[in-house]
């Protein structure tokens, strides 16, 4: 990754290092960064960016927590393996497609109501659940 694919829009109410967490999710989610890719270095990414390392830090953080790069010392920060297991990659890119849909709804100013209301006309009528 010789330049970062993020960017950061400093008028979003989406903190920098949620877009910085949420786009590099997606690019190793949709396989536009592949397993083994190294990731800028925290203060490179941060330089890149003009925000402070610990922002960028914090984003690295939580990429790690979900097991989506890993960081050696030595080795930088790269993409990770897939998850093994038959529902844990599944599992992983709906949560991110769903936090990064949230994180949008709640910079427009929905409430959760509005969002789980949206969700459930985005499934369908015949897709409800039992609650409906």
């Amino acid at each position: 990754m010789s330049e970062p694919a993020v960017r950061v829009d400093t008028t979003s109410q989406v903190p920098p290092y949620e877009q910085i967490r949420a786009q590099l999710a997606a690019l190793i989610v949709t396989g536009r960064l592949t397993e083994g890719e190294r990731l800028p270095t925290v203060r490179q990414l941060a330089t890149d960016l003009g925000l402070a390392p610990g922002t960028v830090a914090r984003a690295y953080r939580e990429l790690e927590a979900a097991e989506l790069i890993r960081t050696r010392r030595g080795a930088g920060t790269r993409v990770a393996a897939p998850p093994t297991g038959p529902t844990r990659p599944y599992a992983l890119q709906l949560a991110t497609l769903a936090r990064d849909f949230t994180a949008s709804a709640r910079a427009l100013g929905a409430d959760t109501d509005t969002i789980l209301t949206a969700v459930r006309d985005a499934l369908g009528p015949d897709r409800r659940g039992p609650e409906s």
